[in-house]
């Protein structure tokens, strides 16, 4: 009733947020629109989808990836992503068409199209990506499991560009080092918590990354909203590991795992967070 809440008098002194929570109730009440001919298609994506969508757009690519494969059609996006990898190897001006230089004319603008994801192949190439039987017409066609093969060998190159970027001579750092690493920092915070590897079971919790960005960036975490004690529940775990992610990406880290990655100690992903993390402490 939207009575409890805006009166006439609202109504003709042209009160706007009252106004517009009074419209707002009346359309949801009453919008007497007619209800849809046509069954409306959910579009449903796994968590490896949602992996990969989640790390595209933590990089802030454009246009921003709501649908893995149709937003991919066009190699636009896989483009941004190689030049993260290694910068400069994309040639924008001479091999790329982008969507404002593309034609109005569908038969050429869909040349052009093609001609982006055979580009992307070959650029994919000289990545050393293993590509058998991946064709640029797969990824404008938007072949889900050929799709999947690239974005993830694009993930793999990413992680360890990442990992290249700790070390001075830019060779990939190792896990013992980031581990090393997370513990000494833990250590000189005051923190009373360790991990002897990314599969360690404390990482369950996530309170080592808690404490972790906290050490990093003191004052950053309100442990008013982490769980804590001897026997945490999975959605505990699942509440921290959330917090967790989004303090991470605050402080700077380019964490692109997802809070159950965390929660069910997936090592390579959990390796990706400090990695991440140590990457922020260092910048």
């Amino acid at each position: 009733d939207s009575r409890a809440f805006v009166t006439a008098r609202d109504v003709v002194r042209g009160q706007e947020k009252l106004n517009l929570a009074f419209v707002a109730n009346l359309f949801n009440n009453h919008p007497s629109l007619d209800p849809p001919v046509e069954e409306i298609n959910i579009i449903e994506e796994t968590r490896e989808e949602k992996m990969y969508r989640n790390w595209m757009n933590s990089l802030d690519v454009r246009p921003h990836v709501n649908h893995l494969y149709a937003d991919l059609y066009d190699g636009l996006v896989i483009f941004q992503l190689m030049d993260f990898i290694k910068p400069g190897i994309v040639d924008w001006q001479k091999r790329v068409k982008t969507a404002e230089q593309q034609s109005k004319i569908a038969a050429k603008r869909f040349q052009e199209v093609l001609g982006n994801c055979n580009y992307a192949v070959e650029l994919g190439k000289k990545l050393n990506f293993v590509l058998v039987g991946i064709a640029g017409s797969d990824i404008m066609a938007g072949n889900k499991t050929l799709t999947l093969a690239l974005i993830w060998q694009l993930m793999r190159a990413y992680t360890l560009s990442l990992l290249s970027q700790l070390n001075a001579d830019g060779t990939p750092i190792v896990e013992s080092e980031i581990i090393s690493w997370a513990n000494n920092k833990l250590l000189e915070g005051g923190k009373e918590v360790s991990i002897k590897h990314f599969q360690d079971k404390t990482n369950k919790t996530s309170l080592p990354i808690i404490h972790l960005i906290d050490v990093i960036k003191p004052g950053v975490i309100d442990y008013s909203f982490v769980k804590q004690g001897e026997s945490m529940s999975k959605e505990d775990c699942l509440s921290n590991a959330k917090y967790a992610v989004t303090m991470a990406r605050k402080i700077g880290a380019p964490v692109y795992a997802l809070p159950e990655d965390i929660s069910e100690v997936k090592h390579k992903m959990v390796m990706t967070v400090y990695a991440s993390l140590m990457l922020a402490d260092n910048k």
